[in-house]
């Protein structure tokens, strides 16, 4: 590692480090008065609230980290180059690689830092964000239900449910089991549907079987076509309460999710699109850093723009890449898009952009 590369890599990191956190500080700011008067009509407790915040910091690094590559690659090169420190460079014959190659190896740097957060960190932590608002916060009882991939449920005193799918907005549960209990709380009868809906008249239970074991030991099967159930809860509490959310699942329990919901016939488009979002969303730190030196050296090789010219490009890129990447998004969930291609096509688009970009630049 030689002394040019530290030198710019030390340079970027701090400038780095300033545009994370100016980000952080607004995001976060922003985050806390939309959120404060709610939180005060709860009478809820300074701690938790602060705990709720730190619990939502490492989300919102992962989404203002690319936005800070951007930047600082912006701010960096228009201050070596208002320093005539690239025209230096470039007339002592040294590379644009070699002169990129330091801000390259911090994005993947962050890159890899954002895969390790998304994979682990980040759902746990809105896992326990999501238990402070509701309970600590809210006051809502954390016995009405388990949040997990396969969610439970009490139901009067003696039946406990469990399902394998919440469908948006909760009005339909997919793949339930009941299991009744004996006065002794064994259990006595198994009711299996392919989906439960919640109509006018309430909850009702479609294409399923009771299976009733028999004193004897032998059990007894009977199906049924539409049965209702004597479900108290309403659409809004599976849709917070229970509905199971990617952003809050492991890569590996995402993706074993996907693989049970595949098996077993159910539609897994959303799910699958959220996790090659969340595979692809790192990457786009290398992406934004191609970008940033494009745009700061297009016009001659060396020259780069002003302080105030670099924000606003990386605040106008980063509003287009969230755009793009969230209208991709909801057409994979919705089946216009493949998953994959929904997960990765703004990566591509913005890497053939900056690609473009940069073959454009004076050598």
């Amino acid at each position: 590692m030689g002394i040019l590369f530290r030198y710019l890599l030390r340079e970027y990191a701090k400038i780095f480090a300033m545009c994370f956190a100016g980000l952080m500080t607004i995001y976060l700011v922003v985050d806390f008065f939309e959120k404060l008067r709610r939180f005060l009509r709860y009478d809820a407790e300074a701690v938790y609230i602060a705990a709720f915040f730190v619990l939502r910091t490492p989300g919102i690094s992962f989404q203002i980290a690319p936005l800070a590559v951007l930047m600082a690659t912006l701010l960096t090169l228009g201050i070596l180059s208002r320093n005539h420190e690239i025209t230096a460079m470039r007339s002592a014959g040294i590379s644009l690689f070699r002169v990129a190659s330091p801000f390259l190896f911090f994005a993947v740097l962050v890159g890899l830092v954002l895969l390790a957060f998304s994979a682990t960190v980040i759902p746990l932590a809105n896992a326990r964000a999501e238990y402070v608002k509701t309970v600590n916060i809210e006051k809502k009882s954390p016995s009405m239900s388990l949040k997990a991939p396969q969610p439970w449920v009490r139901i009067g005193t003696r039946t406990l449910m469990n399902f394998e799918l919440v469908e948006p907005g909760g009005a339909v549960l997919r793949g339930l089991r009941l299991y009744h209990l004996s006065p002794s709380f064994q259990v006595a009868e198994i009711t299996e549907a392919r989906e439960a809906r919640y109509t006018s008249s309430g909850w009702i239970l479609y294409s399923g079987s009771h299976r009733t074991i028999l004193p004897d030991g032998t059990i007894r099967t009977t199906e049924f076509e539409r049965e209702p159930i004597g479900l108290s809860q309403i659409p809004e509490d599976f849709s917070t309460w229970l509905s199971v959310e990617s952003d809050m699942m492991t890569f590996r329990d995402l993706r074993a999710y996907i693989d049970r919901l595949s098996k077993d016939g159910y539609s897994f488009a959303r799910f699958l699109t959220d996790y090659h979002g969340r595979l692809a969303f790192p990457f786009v730190t290398v992406i934004m850093v191609i970008v940033g030196l494009a745009l700061s050296l297009r016009r001659s090789g060396s020259r780069g723009g002003s302080m105030a010219i670099g924000i606003g490009q990386a605040l106008v890129i980063g509003f287009f890449y969230w755009s793009t990447h969230s209208i991709a998004i909801a057409l994979g969930r919705s089946g216009v898009l493949a998953p994959i291609m929904a997960g990765w096509i703004t990566n591509l688009v913005f890497l053939s952009f900056g690609l473009y970009l940069l073959l454009r630049v004076r050598y």
